[in-house]
């Protein structure tokens, strides 16, 4: 009885062997891809699927969920001189689980090194005030770049995103003094505008009023209207001429008309000439 027992459980044994050397299991966001002597064959997975033991079939799985890859930081000199450190990251997926094995020794590492050689390329190109201000562009142009180079692996880069950009102390006070000055400058742009404005709204004011002798009376009696509204102010002002000129203007009554007396006519000699009256 001792015989068969050991048979069954060296049998049992070697089936748990092969067992555990030619199934497998892939999950559903895996791919298995298998070498059969050196040759590959058709994908397997996602589930259970079995191989040949003992290295007749040689397999590596694939995951083909979106892989997130941070790119560390690189010292980049902008196109207006400027040093900057940059850091990104990258979203990248597997499409061709086959490609990206064959093709690439290892297409983490390559998308990697792609990515840090792209970003300063492109950096290099671009001025500090496009990289603070225009990232959404630049990411753009780092994704189709690294898209490209990366497509015969059988990976499709989805984004590019630029995490930080960090400068120096020294242009960093250089950045604040500028973005000082420049707010300097439109704080004055706009002050000189609303006096321009201003003052042409009280030139066209005083061509109105100069139109109308009645708007400057009664913009003079609005103004010491105002300037009476505190009780304890006192107050000394001329009086304009022009606002009382009416009055002073006075009509003259008229005077009946007084006929002149008429001289009376001397006697009229015989022989001498006729005098004639004359008005005194």
């Amino acid at each position: 009885m001792t015989a068969p027992i050991v048979i069954v459980a060296i049998v049992a044994l070697v089936v748990l062997i092969l067992a555990a050397a030619t199934v497998r299991i892939a999950k559903e966001y895996e791919r298995g891809v298998v070498f059969r002597l050196g040759r590959l064959i058709e994908l397997r997975g996602p589930g259970l699927f079995l191989i040949l033991p003992f290295g007749v079939d040689r397999l590596t799985k694939v995951d083909l969920r979106v892989i997130t890859l941070e790119v560390p930081p690189q010292e980049v000199i902008t196109s207006d001189n400027v040093t900057v450190k940059v850091s990104a990251v990258i979203f990248f997926q597997v499409l061709d689980a086959r490609a990206a094995i064959t093709r690439v020794y290892d297409f983490v590492m390559a998308t990697s090194q792609i990515a840090q050689t792209t970003l300063r390329a492109v950096l290099g190109q671009s001025s500090l005030d496009e990289l603070l201000s225009g990232r959404d562009k630049i990411n753009r142009t780092l994704q189709g770049i690294i898209d490209q180079q990366t497509e015969p692996w059988g990976i499709k880069v989805s984004a590019v995103e630029v995490k930080d950009a960090e400068l120096a102390p020294t242009m960093v006070r250089a950045l604040a003094r500028q973005a000082e000055a420049e707010r300097e400058k439109r704080a004055k742009i706009i002050a000189t505008e609303g006096e321009f404005q201003a003052a042409q709204t009280l030139a066209n004011a005083a061509q109105v009023i100069s139109t109308q002798p009645a708007a400057l009376a009664l913009r003079y009696m609005q103004t010491l209207l105002d300037m009476g509204s505190n009780q304890n102010s006192t107050i000394v002002f001329p009086i304009p001429i022009e606002l009382i000129r009416p009055l002073l203007a006075a009509p003259v009554p008229m005077s009946e008309p007084v006929s002149e007396p008429v001289r009376e006519l001397a006697p009229v000699p015989a022989n001498g000439p006729v005098p004639v009256a004359a008005r005194g």
